[in-house]
């Protein structure tokens, strides 16, 4: 299907169109929270009950003057008025009456904890159970019988426990969004969960069992496993790029073991597989077969389409591949090959869904959601509630920081990632967004901030030099005085044969790129940024690391641009292989 064009500017009908649709969903997620813990309790939401204690009883007079209290009076929100509320949720075990409609009404169906990517604590957001709604995100299937592997993870940190009047009990988990959602879609509740153990879901080639495995290079292994067991792969779905590029890593690394547990239908031995071994042998059965066409493919990861080999029905991979994601497009497509389709997996976060896919041929490009509310926080303009821009009002090609107002009570709440407005949707007006970087990942230096996306330009404009960034965090290097940007890089392949000039050219290109960085290197407050090389697959191992640290489910865990935290910063820095 052809998808038209953003249209930069919109008409007035369907600017009126967007304004109606917009409003309508605004003031339903107010009437729907209006009376919970947070917005009663919270001090943020002082002068908003105030000008809404007398709103009469007229509907019409009603909602209009709930959305002109909402828009003077609701201040932008962060964490920081969130968390009072949240803990009453984590304090173990809570009563019913202290957390019941705390956020929205009712009791959660699970609480989402946030990556941390930066080395802080992570967040805490609950979720609810609403109507189907337009937004959900599908997991498309083969019309043609093909199977599908899809790497997701049903694995929760931990129970809260919720008690109620005369013993009644509510246990709910605390697991990463995607898994929190596909349990909430699929009504997996935690008492099923022995019962999932056994399944496998129709169409898709790894038992559910897998998706329990809390290690992450267990859980990739395993769904390899499964998947190289089935020849009539079609589709592979995860959530990320980088994902994609670590399973196949695995894949190469364990690639003989895998083909001979194929072959016996033996399980191969690695981390927490004994925890679900009876329920996975069962389902790989000896397949000598398979095992002597995987032998006559071999490893072959240097070739174009090597995955095409192992799977010829291989037509489509989706994963996040915008922003730093996309830094692992080139390798991907390398393993694919030409034929087989990349597809965005959307714009989605711990507090909510921002975008679906608008153009599938453009991996960032998304449709903002019409089931929860953005507003557009101009980023030229103070940082306050008085610069929030409505989506009817945006500019095409300007910039514009995510604020949501959700159904699971969020509240004018600073996402913090940056956006730029493509356009519109010619057919409803819908604004039409691509990611540009978390607004608040900076490296501070010599006194001045240095922005996320000037960080990642400059590493990958010296890949000519260098050789192919597959990909990079930036620590503070101070080995020197003064101290100076650190790039801890990971290389596809071999090291440029130039690569000597490329620390200069990293230099170059950030005095010329930055003007805060160009002062303060005039000044003397910042030295020349290093370069070192990491060892092969070291970004790999630390997701696996972090996730064991956090003990987070699989699928979730990230490398932020900027690392700070120092536990991080020291395992980085012991893979240091070379510097330049």
């Amino acid at each position: 299907m052809t998808v038209p064009d953003p249209v930069p500017v919109l008409t007035s009908e369907l600017q009126s169109k967007l304004q109606g649709r917009i409003e309508k969903v605004l003031t339903g997620i107010i009437n729907a929270n209006l009376r919970t813990r947070y917005v009663q309790e919270s001090p943020v939401f002082a002068n908003f009950r105030d000008s809404v204690e007398c709103l009469g009883d007229d509907l019409e007079t009603r909602d209009k003057l709930l959305l002109e209290s909402f828009r003077t009076t609701v201040p932008l929100t962060t964490y920081a008025s969130h968390k009072p509320f949240i803990s009453k949720l984590l304090e173990q075990p809570c009563m019913e009456d202290d957390v019941k409609n705390l956020f929205a009404p009712g009791l959660p169906n699970f609480v989402a904890p946030s990556s941390a990517t930066s080395g802080k604590e992570p967040k805490y957001f609950a979720k609810y159970q609403h109507p189907p709604g337009a937004d959900g995100l599908e997991i498309p299937r083969s019309k043609v019988g093909g199977k599908l592997c899809v790497v997701f993870s049903l694995f929760y940190n931990q129970l809260l426990e919720i008690r109620g009047d005369a013993g009644k009990e509510t246990i709910i988990p605390i697991t990463i969004v995607s898994a929190g959602g596909i349990r909430m879609k699929c009504g997996f509740s935690i008492d099923k969960d022995p019962l999932l153990m056994k399944l496998t879901l129709p169409g898709e080639t790894s038992p559910l069992a897998v998706t329990f495995l809390r290690n992450y290079r267990s859980s990739l292994l395993m769904h390899a496993l499964f998947a190289l067991a089935d020849p009539m792969v079609e589709i592979m779905f995860m959530n990320y790029s980088t994902m994609f590029i670590d399973l196949v890593g695995y894949m190469e690394e364990e690639w003989d073991t895998l083909v001979t547990c194929i072959e016996t239908g033996e399980l191969p031995d690695c981390e927490g597989i004994d925890e679900i071994r009876e329920y996975l042998e069962p389902k790989l059965p000896p397949n000598p077969t398979r095992a002597t066409e995987l032998r006559a493919i071999g490893i072959a990861t240097d070739t174009p389409g090597w995955l095409v080999k192992v799977w010829p029905g291989l037509k489509m991979a989706v994963a996040v591949a915008s922003g730093l994601f996309a830094s692992a497009l080139p390798k991907m497509r390398h393993y694919l090959g030409p034929t087989v389709l990349i597809r965005s997996l959307g714009f989605v976060s711990t507090e909510g869904q921002i975008g679906m896919v608008y153009n599938p041929q453009e991996l960032n490009l998304f449709r903002a959601v019409s089931d929860d509310v953005i507003e557009y926080l101009d980023v030229s303009l103070d940082e306050t509630a008085a610069s929030l821009v409505p989506a009817w009002e945006l500019r095409a090609g300007h910039r514009y920081e995510i604020v949501l107002t959700t159904r699971d009570g969020l509240w004018r709440y600073r996402q913090d990632d940056i956006i730029e407005v493509a356009g519109f949707d010619p057919s409803d007006g819908v604004p039409i967004l691509k990611y540009i970087e978390r607004r608040n990942v900076v490296a501070r230096l010599g006194g001045g901030d240095i922005a996320g996306e000037t960080l990642a330009d400059a590493i990958f404009a010296t890949q000519v030099t260098l050789g192919k960034v597959l990909e990079f965090t930036v620590v503070t290097d101070e080995r020197a005085v003064p101290p100076c940007l650190g790039y801890l890089v990971e290389i596809e392949g071999a090291i440029g044969p130039n690569a000597h000039m490329a620390p200069q050219q990293l230099h170059d290109n950030l005095y010329h790129a930055d003007i805060i960085l160009r002062y303060v290197i005039d000044h003397g407050r910042v030295g020349p940024s290093t370069i070192r090389i990491l060892k092969p697959g070291t970004f790999k191992d630390f997701r696996g690391w972090k996730i064991g640290l956090t003990n987070s489910g699989v699928g979730q865990v990230k490398v932020p641009v900027v690392l700070k935290d120092e536990k991080a910063v020291r395992w980085f820095l012991e893979r240091v292989v070379q510097e330049m």
